[in-house]
């Protein structure tokens, strides 16, 4: 019997997946897997039983990954499963700041008392005028699963598409639209778009990409959208950009204290995922990734260890062993293994950064001196017997 344990609430469309093996644990401690939303997890402390963390979404900021390396804690998350929703409000993010819609409804709630509104209407709608969406270019920076389908979504609308991904996958490649340009230097999205939309991951290399000196580059009156991580932008630079009158429009799903209010932004209360059907699709993938890992073995999405796929067991006894990425590793445990009398039947091994994950399909059950004997290892971080 499994246990699994949800920090935040998840939908029941996704725990259903759960089958009869599986229970809730009353306490974090008594979890072999954590499904996970937005709680902190960074200063918890994480049981040594516990095998697998599943971020019901995309980013992983709220889970302290090291840690969970350490301990042979794979960590998944669920890219693509919440891109729909996602999509769609970048799209009405985009009619948002290209007409002032927001002020014109703001305009008839104020006058809502008035007997003559629909009169002072026709003379006040001047103020909020805007311009089409039709025949405008879109700059796309990052053609993830959201990307690919904003940029293919803004085709059907009229809009003229350059998109910008030095590490496109050949996935996103297949499903973009081939009317897309393919932009190799971003800066000519800089140059040439009227709206700009971000969906890139939040690294070291790309925190506050969008700064005064991308902005500068920037056509006069650009629209810039984000709602990716706030952190992609250095936004006293676009509040800056905004009063000056060089961004038009400043859309981010991210308030905080300098956009909130500020001259030119439109701020969203993060609503990208917020959706029913995206919370579904992401609990359904997270209690996917868990299935798979706890009762196969198998990695799919982990933001921590290497993507491993041995299939559905056909031996008597698999040994799963996360690792650190370090010489010799396989030839110990095979030689544990030959010592034991264990004849492997099949294996892999996948390693990523400083971290590894190896598979053994033994012709026989495993013994607990065996796997005594595999977790004395220097390096091995935890083993798992599935049979």
């Amino acid at each position: 019997m499994f246990h699994y344990y949800c920090l935040n609430p998840i939908a029941s469309f996704g725990l259903d997946y759960f089958n009869k093996d599986y229970e809730e644990a009353e306490e974090l401690a008594q979890a072999d897997a954590v499904l996970v939303r937005s709680a902190a997890m960074h200063d918890m402390e994480l049981p040594e039983k516990l095998c697998a963390v599943a971020r019901a979404g995309a980013g992983v900021n709220n889970i302290p990954l090291e840690k969970c390396s350490e301990q042979g804690i794979v960590v998944f998350n669920t890219p693509g499963a919440n891109a729909n929703g996602v999509k769609e409000l970048v799209l009405a993010g985009l009619l948002l700041a290209s007409r002032d819609i927001i002020g014109g409804v703001n305009w008839v709630q104020s006058e809502r008392m008035n007997e003559e509104i629909a009169k002072e209407s026709e003379k006040q709608k001047k103020q909020f005028a805007g311009r089409e969406i039709l025949g405008k270019k879109l700059g796309i920076i990052g053609l993830g699963a959201i990307g690919v389908q904003v940029a293919n979504a803004a085709t059907h609308l009229g809009m003229e598409v350059l998109g910008y991904d030095p590490y496109i996958s050949v996935e996103a490649a297949w499903n973009l639209s081939r009317s897309i340009r393919h932009i190799t230097n971003v800066d000519d999205i800089y140059r040439e778009c009227d709206y700009i939309t971000i969906h890139v991951p939040l690294l070291d290399s790309t925190r506050q990409m969008i700064n005064a000196a991308a902005i500068s580059r920037m056509k006069e009156g650009v629209v810039v959208l984000n709602f990716a991580r706030d952190l992609l932008v250095d936004e006293k630079d676009m509040v800056s950009a905004l009063r000056e009158g060089k961004v038009k429009r400043y859309v981010t799903d991210f308030p905080n204290p300098t956009t909130a209010g500020a001259r030119g932004t439109i701020v969203i209360p993060h609503l990208g995922a917020s959706t029913t059907e995206a919370e579904e699709n992401c609990a359904r993938a997270a209690v996917k990734e868990i299935r798979c890992y706890l009762e196969h073995g198998n990695i799919k999405n982990s933001v921590n260890f290497p993507d491993c796929d041995m299939g559905i067991p056909a031996y008597p006894c698999r040994i799963a062993i996360a690792h650190r990425n370090i010489k010799n590793m396989l030839k110990q445990f095979a030689a544990i293994m030959s010592s034991e009398d264990h004849n492997i039947g099949n294996m892999t091994n996948k390693s990523r950064g400083n971290y590894a994950y190896s598979m053994f399909d033994l012709e026989s059950k495993a013994s607990p001196e065996l796997i005594g004997k595999l977790e004395q290892i220097k390096g091995v971080l935890k083993v798992r017997v599935i049979q």
